[in-house]
């Protein structure tokens, strides 16, 4: 197994809509396989496939959960059905997300509670499960990379600009940044 360079916000992969994937092989169990180490070499809850520059429809987690779901797993081509969201305003001090490809800013986000995940493992078989609170958000974030949207992209506008202004002064919005788990500094400190 592999550890990849995860890549930075700009990057082109990042911000357009993951393909299906259609083939079932070594090659893609590799990935997957290079993906777990990336992730757990970052110290990740979740990883997907365009955060290493593979534009496919493949996540990881690794996250402890108390809803009856294996606490890591894959999801390849997966489909979420999601709780509504509430309009309140996200709490700052409970419902704050990081990512890895926006690597050390901590921006609060609303996401729904609920979410049902229906999709295939590495082997092609199907893989269903429901998840409550943080595991949820943890879903729904990844799923959000294989469509192309960042957390950040979803920021209330006050902490959008923070984000923004994270983003300018760190030098990202260009393709080609990078950053290695296990090499370069961990951007959230662990």
């Amino acid at each position: 197994m592999t550890v990849l360079p995860i890549t930075i916000w700009g990057e082109p992969v990042l911000h357009r809509r993951a393909a299906e994937v259609e083939v079932f092989d070594d090659e893609l169990r590799t990935l997957i396989a290079d993906m777990f180490e990336t992730n757990d070499a970052a110290n990740g809850v979740g990883l997907a496939a365009p955060q290493v520059g593979v534009g496919k429809r493949i996540f990881v987690y690794k996250y402890a959960n108390d809803d009856g779901a294996p606490p890591a797993g894959v999801l390849v081509n997966p489909v979420l059905t999601l709780s509504k969201v509430s309009g309140a305003l996200p709490d700052p001090d409970e419902e704050e997300e990081g990512c890895l490809s926006f690597p050390g800013g901590q921006y609060p986000l609303k996401r729904a509670d609920w979410a049902r995940v229906q999709g295939l493992d590495g082997n092609g078989e199907p893989v269903e499960f429901e998840a409550t609170g943080w595991f949820a958000r943890v879903i729904q974030h990844e799923y959000d990379h294989l469509d192309g949207k960042l957390y950040v992209d979803k920021l209330l506008d006050r902490y959008s600009r923070k984000a923004k202004k994270q983003a300018k002064k760190s030098g990202w919005g260009v393709p080609g940044l990078t950053w290695m788990p296990g090499v370069d500094p961990d951007p959230f400190g662990h």
